[in-house]
């Protein structure tokens, strides 16, 4: 049986090990992203996988996995975002943005341990396509909650969408990483 909790923290190392990367490259640069933007940028990963998955060729040489990290790390700063708020200049530093990344991510990741253990690791019998799916879904949701203001009547916020779409797409990257498809 797979260590589920050693999976995930590889996965989780690899995406931030790619943001500590970006930050050093582009600073904080993302915190002037109001949390619509940030939810269309997992949008546009979100789709380029499905496309992918869905005619088997890639014209630009990159395939679903780059994808599946960006999902991750955009899902945390939206994240951020609605914590802080959007700023009009880069208000924070790198130690400060991993700080905040560290946290989210710890939660998030929490969130998918108490889910997993009452839904069994259900997750393991899935497709890679219905994490794709599921991530659009919860994009979707997130657009119409957007449009409402953030006030919903009975569902959850933005930050549980957003919390789902970074546990689908870390579901994701196990699959492909210890090849469980």
């Amino acid at each position: 049986m797979p260590d589920t909790k050693q999976q995930f923290e590889k996965v989780i190392s690899q995406c931030r090990d790619i943001f500590e990367k970006k930050l050093k490259d582009y600073g904080p640069s993302w915190r002037i992203m109001r949390p619509e933007s940030v939810t269309d940028q997992i949008f546009i990963k979100a789709n380029r996988i499905r496309s992918l998955e869905i005619k088997q060729t890639s014209m630009v040489d990159e395939g679903v996995r780059p994808e599946f990290i960006g999902i991750v790390n955009y899902g945390v700063v939206g994240l951020i975002q609605l914590e802080l708020g959007y700023a009009d200049t880069t208000d924070i530093n790198a130690e400060e943005a991993l700080a905040l990344y560290d946290k989210h991510i710890t939660e998030t990741k929490e969130l998918m341990y108490a889910k997993n253990h009452d839904y069994d690791e259900a997750w393991r019998q899935m497709r890679i396509s219905s994490y794709t799916d599921l991530i659009l879904m919860k994009i979707y949701r997130t657009k119409q909650i957007e449009s409402l203001d953030g006030k919903t009547l009975i569902s959850e916020g933005i930050d549980a969408n957003y919390m789902d779409m970074i546990n689908y797409a870390l579901f994701g990257l196990i699959k492909l990483e210890f090849g469980e498809e």
